[in-house]
């Protein structure tokens, strides 16, 4: 909790350093889901692309003029994450731990801080506007750690953000990301020496709207 307390104050005190008095401030609901691949059809939400679904409060800074400015995001994320696991041991019970492990649900309060671009469209810009952002995802594991007796995943994610969005009759905004991971989410438990190394950082498309106020 003084790692969340401690990203919070410091954001907050960056967005109030980085923006002045003129900067608008919104804030609204925003819903979303995680997808496997990126597809640009409406097949990008069958069941067998998506990969968990999100939903949490969104606040927006935004400076008139040259549209630039941040956005910060509290989030609950459902996460289905499947890793890469180097599967060599002759080990029975060590393979066995490995593919056990292949596929895990793990639930996060997620924190993604964005610096944000929003492009302006002469006369359509109230009704159209096209954005960038990227910047870093702060997540804090709340289900279980354990997955077998050789493995647990990690408290705590840190990912990087890349994304577009657009945003419609100045409300709403549609946005799809992609989310570099940084560190890794499983490792494994110290004292066992017969387990195989996991590639499991979190990497991930999303997908959100949110409607600001």
């Amino acid at each position: 909790m003084k790692i969340l307390k401690t990203i919070l104050a410091v954001g907050a005190i960056v967005l109030a350093a980085a923006i002045p008095a003129s900067a608008q401030f919104r804030i609204g609901p925003r819903l979303g889901t995680e997808v496997n691949s990126m597809r640009l059809n409406k097949s990008v939400f069958d069941n067998d692309n998506r990969a968990g679904f999100t939903g949490g409060v969104q606040m927006e800074f935004n400076v008139p003029v040259v549209n630039v400015g941040f956005d910060l995001s509290v989030m609950y994320v459902h996460r289905v994450s499947q890793s890469t696991i180097d599967n060599t041991s002759t080990d029975a019970a060590d393979n066995a731990a490995l593919n056990s492990s292949r596929l895990k649900n793990r639930d996060y309060i997620e924190i993604p801080l964005n610096f944000k671009y929003k492009i302006g469209l002469p006369l359509i810009g109230k009704v159209f506007t096209p954005y960038l952002f990227t910047g870093p995802s702060f997540a804090f594991l709340t289900s279980k750690t354990a997955i077998t007796d050789v493995y647990k995943n990690k408290k705590f994610d840190l990912a990087w953000n890349f994304g577009v969005g657009v945003q419609l009759i100045s409300h709403l905004q549609i946005g799809a990301s992609y989310g570099l991971g940084m560190t890794k989410t499983v490792e494994t438990l110290s004292g066992y020496t017969g387990a195989q190394p996991i590639e499991g950082k979190n990497n991930y498309w999303t997908i959100t709207a949110a409607w600001l106020f």
